[in-house]
């Protein structure tokens, strides 16, 4: 089955391509955000201007025709509204204009699939990092959903990282600009709260803030990054053992940085855990996990009625089903 996906939840208008569970053409936009960071407005006006150039550029990219693409696939949630909304419009008129059927996905279960996809995993505890989210996550075979094992009881940690990015006047303001920095940083004791799997990130994030001008902003990078990634790999870690499972993957935006992956790495070695995850182009949001979890929804019957289809700015993953 030819099926394209698109995503539209943040900062990125992504579309992707998927043939039988194999991704042919990735292709996106990113609203720059410089050190100001996004305006919810702005950015669905940038993803509405780039829309078309980007499913264009998919097509020719997988070498199909438009006409060829037998079902399509689009992020419902959760994310920005009106960035939401743009992806919905697309994804509508497309599959109306095509005839084809149309199924929404949840964000993050996509960002799972897609790494369980490429790390070739079965069953895996999934540690789902981005900006708005950080969650361990576990399929329940029964229900078909995702089960919260813990997530951070306030902010995500993508979101920290960036927080932090801007009041540093760090450009971009992103976390990768923090794990560029923090290279060449040495460490100082920063405020740590984990709480059995859960996590906090403001009170770290606040103690940061304060610290800026008062230490070497490479020594503050060094020391927030280190600081939450430990967090993450505790509250990991103790998932991994209640639940005795032998898979582990990250996925997410966050799970771009090499020095997460390195910490959880070395977490599931220690434990004889299988650890994968998919290469950066698949952890930044992008259309293809949209697309491909899209298909297993589609192949399995699970099409939405194209008036019934919507958006859930705040669209939680166990309310998700997950079709394999």
């Amino acid at each position: 089955m030819l099926v394209l996906g698109i995503e539209s939840s943040a900062h990125t208008f992504g579309v992707g391509i998927v043939k039988d569970g194999e991704v042919i053409a990735n292709e996106k936009s990113m609203y720059s955000i410089g050190t100001h960071g996004m305006l919810p407005s702005r950015v669905a006006e940038f993803h509405a201007k780039v829309a078309k150039k980007v499913i264009g550029n998919a097509l020719q990219k997988a070498g199909v025709k438009i006409k060829e693409i037998e079902g399509i696939g689009y992020t419902k949630g959760p994310g920005i509204g009106t960035c939401l909304q743009i992806g919905l419009l697309a994804a509508k008129t497309l599959a109306y204009r095509l005839n084809v059927p149309i199924a929404p996905v949840n964000h993050a279960v996509a960002h799972i699939e897609i790494a369980k996809h490429f790390g070739k995993l079965k069953d895996p505890i999934a540690l789902y990092v981005s900006g708005g989210n950080s969650q361990i996550l576990k399929l329940d075979k029964l229900s078909m959903r995702y089960r919260v094992l813990g997530e951070t009881l306030d902010i995500g940690v993508g979101n920290m990282l960036d927080s932090f990015a801007r009041s540093a006047n760090l450009d971009p303001a992103w976390g990768s600009t923090v794990e560029r920095v923090a290279k060449g940083g040495s460490y100082m004791a920063m405020p740590y709260t984990v709480k059995g799997m859960d996590f906090t990130f403001t009170g770290l994030l606040t103690y940061a803030k304060r610290q800026i001008g008062k230490a070497r902003i490479e020594d503050l990078c060094y020391s927030l990054q280190e600081t939450a990634y430990a967090m993450l790999c505790e509250a990991t870690e103790r998932a991994l053992l209640l639940t005795k499972s032998k898979e582990l993957c990250v996925c997410g935006g966050v799970a771009q940085s090499t020095r997460l992956k390195e910490m959880l790495a070395k977490l599931a070695s220690l434990h004889r855990t299988k650890f994968g995850y998919a290469p950066n182009e698949f952890n930044a949001d992008n259309g293809a996990m949209i697309a491909y979890v899209a298909e297993k929804a589609l192949k399995s019957g699970h099409a939405e009625k194209l008036d019934a289809c919507t958006i859930t700015q705040k669209y939680r993953i166990e309310n998700a089903e997950v079709y394999i």
